[in-house]
């Protein structure tokens, strides 16, 4: 678990130092060349920057191993740093709504060079590179926020690709394009703050992560198991917790079933990728009373 934490630490720092390059080259041409929509991009990419170091505050405090106060551990510390990445998207696409608006009613007009296509289409590449990796490291690591962090940093490439169309649109005679691009980027940033806000609220609410079904399935496989129920998963990627009701012989020796409720959970890890946590409860399977078909005399 700590090398998975190290591991996720490393990640975020190279990538915030990637995100700090991208937004300062579009922050800085975009205010040089009055271009709203390279500038909100930079903003953009400058919060990428900033949830990459809410990230790292949360993996750091998510690492620290059980104690009195929360035996579970500190895990959803993670979560709690993608939800705040994503009230930092929602709060940067109301501030280029309002800025996008302002300019409707403004008669500047941004300049707009070759080397502001150089300037977004080299930034676009990093970005796409930054995304294929951190999505990779997060899925191979199971970390919601380097998840998170990837699903913002791709919008970023939807968000570049907007910019430079209005650009064109720019240098063909329609400045009124890039306050309208700036507003469609808004709107994506506010997108991709909901989506994470959905994906952290399953976890932070104990939502079911796993089919209970398909768990009962593979836990018959055990010899010695006559049925389960109550089955019951909460969690995140990487940190699945299951506690669940097993049924065996009433006769059977309690050294046996703890052998038995041992296998199910080992099964379970192996089965599942993620889950750090089985918890099961032993119960007798009772046969329930057949009906007499002898009747009562009097």
């Amino acid at each position: 678990m700590m090398r998975r934490f190290k591991k996720i630490q490393q990640v975020l720092l190279y990538v915030l130092f990637l995100n700090l390059a991208v937004a300062f080259a579009k922050i800085a041409y975009g205010t040089f060349s009055n271009t709203l929509s390279m500038t909100a991009d930079g903003y953009h990419s400058l919060f990428d920057g900033i949830s990459n170091i809410v990230g790292l505050a949360g993996i750091y405090i998510a690492s620290r191993p059980p104690d009195k106060d929360h035996p579970y551990g500190h895990q959803k510390y993670e979560t709690l740093a993608s939800v705040f990445i994503a009230i930092l998207l929602i709060y940067v696409a109301f501030e280029i709504f309002q800025a996008s608006l302002g300019r409707f009613f403004s008669r500047d007009v941004p300049g707009v060079t070759s080397v502001s296509f150089l300037v977004m289409l080299g930034t676009m590449g990093i970005n796409y590179l930054v995304t294929r990796y951190e999505h990779r490291e997060g899925v191979s690591l199971q970390s919601q926020v380097l998840i998170a962090d990837s699903m913002h940093t791709k919008s970023d490439i939807y968000v570049s690709l907007s910019v430079i169309v209005g650009l064109v649109a720019v240098k063909f005679g329609y400045p009124l394009l890039d306050p309208l691009i700036a507003l469609v980027i808004s709107f994506l940033i506010l997108r991709a703050g909901f989506r994470i806000i959905k994906q952290s609220s399953a976890t932070l609410l104990d939502m079911s992560q796993l089919d209970e079904d398909e768990i009962c399935d593979v836990v018959m496989g055990v010899e010695g198991v006559l049925d389960c129920h109550k089955i019951r998963t909460r969690g995140s990627m990487g940190d699945i917790r299951i506690d669940m009701h097993l049924l065996v012989r009433p006769d059977m020796p309690i050294e046996e079933a703890h052998l038995i409720s041992h296998s199910v959970s080992k099964l379970l890890k192996a089965e599942y990728e993620g889950v750090s946590d089985v918890v099961v409860h032993i119960e007798p399977a009772i046969p329930l009373p057949q009906e007499s078909n002898s009747k009562k005399t009097s």
